[in-house]
């Protein structure tokens, strides 16, 4: 059996989404496929920047591209997207016990200076 040896980190999926032109374009493919050219009609840059953008979005994994007459059309593959979630998980766990540790704290300060309320 293969096994995915790379981590998570290194996977080309944190590359792709590193640049926020292609978070943007991942975020309008979400609502359906759509060609190369009302993809570069959504930015300001030129379209071969977008074309670069979208080479590493489909170099990633990240998107599909398949031809429909004359035009290439991207679609979302967001599966490679499970490998950022696994590594944020992490960060999630952090925090949470960080913020739950935080909430006993401050219930116990307020529950003390309610009994000092009462005391006097």
């Amino acid at each position: 059996m293969v096994t995915d040896q790379t981590k998570p980190v290194d996977h080309p999926a944190f590359r792709a989404i590193s640049d926020p032109t292609r978070r943007a374009i991942l975020d309008g493919l979400r609502d359906g496929p759509r060609t190369s050219g009302r993809i570069a009609a959504s930015f300001l840059v030129s379209r071969p920047a977008v074309c670069k953008h979208l080479k590493i979005l489909v170099n990633s994994g990240l998107v599909r591209v398949h031809k429909r007459g004359r035009e290439r059309v991207y679609e979302l593959e967001a599966r490679p997207l499970e490998k950022v979630e696994g590594w944020l998980e992490q960060y999630r766990q952090f925090w949470a016990s960080r913020l739950a540790r935080l909430k006993d704290y401050l219930e116990s300060e307020q529950t003390g200076a309610d009994e000092l309320k009462g005391n006097s």
